[in-house]
Order: C-alpha cells, then structure tokens, then sequence
C-alpha cells in the first residue's frame, strides 16, 4: 500500500512522539507507540521515518525550538534592567520546571547524548542560543551601568544555564526541595555578583 506524504501527518507524527517520549522517555518508547498515539499503522510512519533513529533527530529540532521560542520571550528590554532580569530568569525557570513535554524530551534526549553522540550537535547548538540570549541581554542592558563582569563574557551565560539545568534535575527528583523564588533569588545574586566585580554592589 502506498502512502501519501504531506506536511500534516509528518507533524502529526511529530507531535505524538513528542507526547509520548514525555511520558515514557526514549528507552520505553517504540516506534508502535508513536504510530499509535498518532492514530495511524506503524507501516505509514515508516514512510515518513524509516527509524527511530532518524524520528528523534527531527524531534529533539521540535522540541528545541519550541523550548528555545518561549525563552526568548523573557529578554525584553525594560527600564529597571534588574527587575527585568529576575523576570527573565523566572521564565527560564518556568520552562525547565514546568515539565513541558517539550522540555522533558530535551531532558531525556540530553541524558541520551551521553552514549549517542549523534544527539550531540544539536544540543550543542540548544545551549550555544541560550548562552548568546544571556550574554546579548547583559551587555546590552548591564554593561551601559558602568557595571563590569569579573569573568568572561562567554563562560558567565554558561554559568546561569548550569545553574538552572543542575537545580532543576534537583527538582526533578525532589520537588519540594527548592522553590521558585529560592532558585530565582540564588540564581539572580550569583550572576549579579560576578558582573558587578569588586563592588558588589
């Protein structure tokens, strides 16, 4: 039997990998589930991704960008750049903490690369964005106060991603040991402490 091709049932596809990889993660999860919980036969799925393999590199792009477009919504430019960066690292929380299938996926996809190198690049590139999106919004709103980092430029945005993703992990596992505005507070005071340098103001 021959299958149509087309760009709804390849999103529809994507779409139920992506709900399904959430709630089973990758080790649990067959290209049968996909095929059912996109409500076609795995024969029609096959059409569009020969194997799993080759579906997950198109998820994990999905399911990047999606986490990626909700996190550039947090940079706006604001008068008081310091509330405004709370607001921002609030967000960027929210998208980690919040269990968004779409974050789960990255998490789980992430846990992966460590044996399947091919996951690799694009992660890569899932971090690089965040970073340029930190280190883009600090100099164009921190460094205009005469405030000057005692680190590099490259490492610092580095440095708030790690903070984020190892505390969330955290929260993963233990939910009731961190809250919100604990991580948001420690977050916030450590960035701001190493770009302020001696004066710790």
């Amino acid at each position: 039997m021959a299958y149509a091709k087309s760009a709804v049932s390849s999103q529809q596809i994507i779409d139920a990998a992506i709900r399904v990889l959430a709630r089973q993660g990758y080790a649990k999860t067959s290209l049968l589930d996909i095929a059912k919980e996109a409500g076609m036969s795995k024969g029609a799925l096959h059409y569009h991704y020969p194997t799993k393999e080759a579906l997950i590199h198109t998820v994990l792009e999905t399911a990047c960008n999606a986490v990626q477009a909700r996190t550039m919504q947090a940079w706006s430019p604001s008068d008081n750049p310091f509330a405004a960066l709370r607001k921002s690292l609030e967000e960027l929380w929210a998208t980690r903490a919040e269990r968004s299938d779409e974050a789960l996926v990255v998490a789980d996809l992430l846990a992966l690369s460590l044996s399947d190198e091919s996951l690799r690049p694009r992660l890569a590139e899932f971090y690089d964005l965040g970073a340029q999106q930190i280190r883009a919004y600090l100099e164009q709103n921190l460094i205009p106060l005469g405030l000057e980092p005692r680190i590099s430029l490259e490492i610092l945005p580095r440095i708030v991603i790690g903070l984020l993703d190892g505390l969330v992990m955290q929260a993963f596992v233990d939910p009731d040991a961190l809250s919100p505005d604990e991580v948001v507070d420690a977050v916030q005071t450590i960035a701001i402490s190493i770009f302020t340098g001696g004066s710790g103001k």
